[in-house]
């Protein structure tokens, strides 16, 4: 079934093949990948796009002294399964298997653990500058998507790359043509000339004769600068000081061979510009990529996703909220940072598009673009995934909180997320954002919070963030009766021990009183939908009544919810006992939710064990 790819065992196998064999390897490849990704779930149209440009990559460089940094790198697939690991890629994703994205302890030819956008650059920059330091020689290439350059960061590197002239290669797989076409024949032309021997000897030895101060060469310089500007789009690259060879069909083995082989003798930066097809030789990924970014299990043959629920999520929930707000207050407006379908924003943008705002794979600019909004009267929503969201730090605590403007950010899959691994679980932000004066962090416990909770939001007019997971709800929960920050719900009532738990951890603590209570431990049950701030009058009771605390959280302990409580008691002088449960200070491997929560011991029997044992 996979007559070539079972004989590729490292990179160098490779070698050895004809393009013949190459075009068969690419079909192979998306074959295999396709029967592990329709059963583990994962990124397929971004790698069945990039099969053909991964093996070029792996025929003309050599990666046991050459170094590749991918860019958010879900689309490495094809690049794990030949360089060594066809055989674990059928682990890919599951709990103890291998990553979803280039990580540097599963393997050699992993370079640099990615997962976040447009820093691939500026990592690939540091290593060719290392090299150069050293006195070593290879190459160094960023392979970098279209989508990464809306980050402004991906401009910062190219910047430097352009002003240090270091010799670095960056392939840009443009997959969405955001990046347009260029002129055919001409572009087809200039490549041919820039890559020509005799042309670049040329080009030196005129530069050497006349200098960049001879007025003749400052002429012929600015005619060839004219006649690109007006023939040639491309010219950003340049300007920046870098070669741009481009665009190169990212589907043609030869064409991109021959290409590899003559640009990585070049003494200089230089930008690849290659087109590839999002789902290519899959027809449902090639219809409907956004569908196939990433997805769960799904039926080969009919592309539909094998357990759909039909459970309200929180995203879903969302979603429906912010337009019914919507329909009553015209100030509303929401920001997503390339994200509209995973957040929930697709009937909002399809509803109001002159109040929505995807502005791409641009945390930063998301936030101060909202801050901007909030100072001329709206009241901006800004719906992002937590692992992403810090990455504007910076935005959130100057240009939002301390000017204290009515921004609400809706902080989605906060928490484990599970399969998607270390860069992705959303386990950081109540400690990052508890620390910003003036902003209030709420957490619903149900769905059926998100609506009165953004209301609610909306109504205060000052940073709020509303963090809440992945999914929906195990339990058919009532919404609390009354929503207000620094005021804490009550679920269950209990004697000497409150288990007070913020978000989906609710739900397990309603779990665990049920286990002690048969051991005779009769907790209270809290709902802190206040994260910040505390419900300090509650926490006086317990004070006063000798209480004992346990604190539960999806977030990292360390600037959690626990160690609020645990500073907030100090200062009203507690004299009981506060047993912390959260995440340890680690960053947690990729797995089910549900397995990593049993790993971490912050599922219900993990609860229960540890609180009799501290009990």
């Amino acid at each position: 079934m996979y007559k070539i790819l079972e004989q590729i065992n490292k990179p160098k196998d490779l070698e050895k093949l004809t393009l013949k064999q190459l075009n068969q390897l690419s079909q192979e490849v998306r074959d295999y990948m396709l029967s592990v990704i329709s059963k583990n779930g994962g990124h397929v149209a971004s790698n069945f796009g990039i099969v053909e440009l991964t093996i070029a990559l792996l025929k003309v460089f050599n990666f046991d002294k050459d170094k590749i940094v991918f860019d958010v790198g879900h689309q490495s697939y094809p690049y794990k399964i030949l360089t060594g690991r066809r055989e674990s890629f059928k682990t890919l994703r599951k709990y103890k298997g291998i990553s979803g994205f280039p990580k540097r302890e599963e393997s050699k030819y992993d370079f640099f653990d990615v997962g976040h956008s447009s820093n691939s650059i500026s990592v690939a920059l540091g290593m060719a500058k290392a090299r150069d330091i050293k006195k070593e020689n290879f190459n160094v290439i960023s392979l970098v998507g279209d989508g990464a350059l809306t980050g402004g960061m991906a401009y910062e590197g190219l910047n430097d790359l352009g002003y240090s002239k270091t010799k670095m290669i960056v392939i840009i797989n443009d997959n969405q043509m955001s990046i347009s076409k260029n002129v055919g024949g001409l572009s087809n032309y200039l490549t041919k000339i820039r890559l020509n021997k005799h042309y670049n000897l040329l080009k030196k030895k005129v530069h050497n004769r006349l200098g960049d101060k001879n007025k003749l060469a400052k002429l012929i310089k600015k005619a060839k600068h004219t006649f690109k500007s007006i023939f040639v789009q491309k010219m950003l690259f340049e300007d920046l000081g870098i070669r741009y060879i481009g665009p190169v069909d990212g589907h043609n083995i030869e064409e991109m061979i021959k290409l590899f082989n003559e640009v990585k003798n070049l003494e200089e930066p230089v930008v690849i510009h290659v087109v590839t097809k999002k789902g290519k030789g899959y027809i449902h990924a090639e219809e409907e990529p956004n569908k196939f970014h990433g997805i769960s299990p799904f039926d080969m043959e009919t592309g539909e996703i094998l357990s759909k629920s039909d459970k309200l999520t929180y995203s879903k929930a969302f979603g429906d909220a912010i337009v019914n707000i919507a329909k009553h207050n015209k100030n509303v407006v929401a920001i997503t940072a390339a994200m509209t379908e995973g957040t929930g924003l697709k009937k909002f943008a399809q509803t109001y598009p002159e109040r929505f705002f995807d502005i791409g794979i641009a945390e930063q600019h998301a936030v101060s673009f909202a801050a901007g909004l909030a100072t001329q009267g709206l009241q901006p929503v800004f719906a992002v995934y937590s692992t992403f969201l810090q990455r504007g730090f910076d935005q959130i605590l100057i240009d939002v909180c301390m000017q204290n403007l009515p921004v609400v950010f809706m902080i989605d899959r906060a928490g484990l997320v599970g399969n998607d691994g270390k860069t992705h679980q959303g386990i950081f932000d109540i400690s990052y954002l508890s620390m910003m004066p003036n902003l209030t962090i709420l957490a619903p416990k149900t769905v059926l919070e998100i609506e009165p909770m953004l209301k609610y939001a909306l109504a205060l007019k000052k940073p709020v963030a509303i963090r809440y997971p992945r999914g929906g709800n195990k339990l058919d929960l009532e919404p609390a009766k009354e929503i207000q920050e620094g005021k804490w719900e009550i679920i269950e009532k209990g004697e000497k021990l409150a288990i007070i738990a913020t978000g989906k951890m609710v739900e397990e603590a309603i779990q665990v009183k049920e286990k002690l209570k048969e051991a005779k431990i009769n907790p209270m049950v809290i709902n802190a939908l206040s994260i910040k701030p505390l419900d300090i009058l509650l926490l006086k009771r317990f004070s006063r009544n000798k209480y004992n605390i346990v604190t539960l959280e999806d977030n990292v302990e360390n600037g959690g919810l626990g160690t609020l409580i645990e500073s907030a008691m100090r200062k009203v002088e507690y004299k009981g006992k506060i047993l912390k449960i959260a995440h340890k200070d680690k960053f947690i491997e990729h797995g089910g939710v549900d397995e990593l929560m049993k790993a971490e011991k912050m599922d219900t029997e993990g609860i229960v064990k540890r609180i009799m044992k501290w009990w």
